[in-house]
């Protein structure tokens, strides 16, 4: 298994960093991708990826800090990423209106911006988006019309912890970004959101924890981590009538020829 989306460089890990990571070698995980969400989340998970042997990094910033996407940010950025061979995506980046923690006008600017980093530098996109409230697509619209107006279709990426419905779902699959689903599809009342699980492609599914974050239904009120990919695993083939070493080796496949992991 590949763990496409974890923070373990978040202080909630700061006790047991290393057992988290032995945690996961030992449930099956082979890679875990750190992803980054601002310019010294971007560091410090540049040190983690030197540090143990199945940890990637990416560089980015979040749209909650958007307003922290300057001339020198970019090339801060672009420093960590060509500084080691173990840096893979630029994320995890694109537009939060949701929480609007930072102004839609500013997350705009920095999603273009990092958006043609990602260009630059020839690496997939890690893309968050969050709407305002459920019945709205500003934020996906947008996001979609800024990555086709700045790089060529089909674009390399993926929308991380995917809640859309089966409409921005296709519109994703158009684009050829892939999907990537966390433990909240365990949760009781994920009906819908399952659904969109078992007609999304096998070819651009992904998996991941968003770590400490969702934790799945059996762990619920408690930090989450990598090797809890099991119980995501155990739910999508459930829901797709599969057997789960299938849905390993499939999402194996698609996290490796997105990141280029060896």
């Amino acid at each position: 298994m590949i763990e496409t989306h974890a923070h373990l460089d978040f202080p909630e890990y700061n006790d047991d960093r290393s057992s988290v990571i032995d945690r996961a070698i030992i449930s099956g995980v082979e890679v875990i991708i750190n992803v980054a969400s601002s310019l010294k989340g971007s560091f410090s998970s540049s040190e983690l990826a030197s540090k143990y042997e199945c940890v990637y990094s990416t560089c980015g910033i979040h749209p909650h800090e958007a307003k922290d996407v300057d001339d020198n940010a970019i090339a801060s950025l672009k420093e960590i990423a060509l500084s080691q061979n173990k840096v893979v995506a630029i994320g995890e980046v694109g537009l939060d209106f949701y929480r609007n923690l930072s102004p839609k006008d500013v997350q705009i600017e920095a999603f273009t911006r990092l958006v043609r980093l990602s260009k630059d530098l020839n690496l997939p996109l890690i893309l968050h988006c969050r709407e305002e409230a459920l019945d709205k697509r500003e934020a996906a619209g947008l996001m979609f019309k800024m990555m086709e107006e700045n790089l060529e279709v089909p674009l390399m990426g993926v929308m991380h912890c995917f809640a859309g419905n089966e409409e921005t779902l296709n519109r994703c699959l158009d684009l050829g970004l892939h999907i990537s689903y966390t433990c909240n599809i365990t949760y009781k009342n994920a009906h819908a959101l399952r659904e969109v699980v078992k007609k999304t492609p096998m070819e651009r599914l992904m998996l991941e924890t968003d770590s400490p974050f969702l934790s799945p239904q059996a762990k619920r009120g408690q930090r989450n981590e990598p090797s809890n990919l099991k119980y995501l695993v155990k739910q999508i083939a459930q829901i797709r009538d599969m057997e789960e070493i299938e849905i390993e080796s499939r999402t194996t496949e698609n996290a490796k020829r997105l990141f280029r992991l060896p």
